[in-house]
């Protein structure tokens, strides 16, 4: 996937300068006016926590401090979600919602730099998600915070859902990525296939060299998979170069800097990759005591539908609902922000309190 974003991104930065900055000059503005929180009970903060000994960056917005807090692990790893705030702006009249930058990615790798983050593993980033969850239960006074992982973050989510129900109110997994010891090959097969019907013979190829193994590859072969398997579906493509690089270009919150270490974080993170396919969450346990929750891209190819269906069909929980995202591959949530929320509302909402919705 970094080697599409990187593409995509070089594509629209190779436009006259002068039309390129000018409209995303106009687009950050009308982006910046539209994130203003500004009534009594609202809340816009955001700086550098110490988190498991190093600096990370936290936001968190919404307009009434009353509501839900939602504690979003992004994807990648090192694919902040802070760039989609305008896309989601909605969201934050009915959720306060704390963004954070793990430790590889965002404003948190740019501000201590490739030396400055410390150890990169999966046990790591789940100490650092529970540092965060208590700093946000202070910050807000709440009990309880709702989870709400995208894609790679749904590894940690799972985790933490599972062996921290005290912490929780529900767990909602999007771009939900469900590993399974090795066993499951559905996203391989389906690229294999899509490659062979596009008469891509180069890139068949060096996919089928690879094998199915995803143990067994290396941080290379992970990002030629990820850039084969977007570059290998309309859907996934547009979605990339419209709504990532998109919202990159046009985000408030990056000088043309940051983004260029956006990609960075990204290259640099891309080393956790590799850990999180040796897990089985079979293995790692069904049994939820909290609500969970599944929203899936109807037509996501990066972590398809079958296999966390299959997980789903498995998993014991107080309460549990699956549902599509129609008209979407990955990144389903940012794609349609507006089906999103409508599901957050409908289904999760009234779950974890009783205020009723605001209209």
């Amino acid at each position: 996937m970094l080697g599409i974003v990187i593409a995509s991104t070089a594509a629209v930065l190779a436009a006259p300068a002068a039309g390129l900055l000018g409209y995303r000059q106009l687009k950050r503005v009308a982006h910046a006016k539209r994130l203003r929180i500004t009534g009594p009970h609202g809340i816009d903060e955001s700086g550098f926590i110490r988190i498991g000994g190093i600096d990370q960056w936290i936001s968190i917005r919404g307009e009434d401090r009353r509501n839900p807090v939602i504690l979003e692990l992004h994807g990648g790893p090192g694919a902040t979600n802070l760039v989609f705030a305008p896309r989601t702006r909605a969201w934050e009249r009915h959720f306060t919602i704390v963004r954070w930058d793990m430790r590889g990615a965002g404003k948190t790798f740019g501000h201590g730099g490739p030396d400055g983050q410390g150890e990169m593993t999966l046990e790591r980033l789940q100490r650092d998600a529970l540092e965060v969850t208590e700093h946000v239960r202070a910050r807000l006074g709440v009990g309880k915070v709702l989870l709400v992982a995208h894609s790679f973050g749904s590894v940690l989510g799972l985790r933490l859902a599972r062996n921290h129900p005290e912490l929780y109110s529900a767990y909602v997994g999007t771009d939900q990525n469900i590993n399974a010891g090795g066993r499951d090959h559905t996203a391989y097969r389906a690229l294999v296939e899509r490659l062979g019907k596009a008469g891509k013979r180069k890139e068949l190829a060096a996919v089928t060299e690879m094998g199915q193994d995803r143990s067994a590859w290396s941080v290379e072969q992970w990002s030629q998979y990820n850039k084969h398997t977007v570059g290998s579906d309309p859907l996934t493509f547009d979605t990339v170069k419209t709504v990532v690089v998109g919202s990159l270009l046009t985000s408030p919150l990056y000088s043309l800097r940051e983004l260029r270490t956006y990609m960075k974080a990204m290259s640099f993170s891309e080393r956790v990759a590799p850990e999180s396919v040796t897990i089985d969450e079979w293995a790692e346990g069904t049994t939820f005591a909290i609500p969970f929750f599944i929203f899936q891209g109807e037509r996501d190819v990066i972590t398809p539908p079958e296999p966390v269906r299959r997980f789903f069909a498995d998993v014991t929980a107080p309460i549990k609902d699956f549902a599509l995202i129609e008209d979407a591959s990955h990144f389903a949530s940012f794609r349609r922000p507006d089906r999103f929320l409508d599901l957050m509302l409908t289904k999760v909402r009234p779950v974890i309190t009783s205020k009723p919705i605001a209209s």
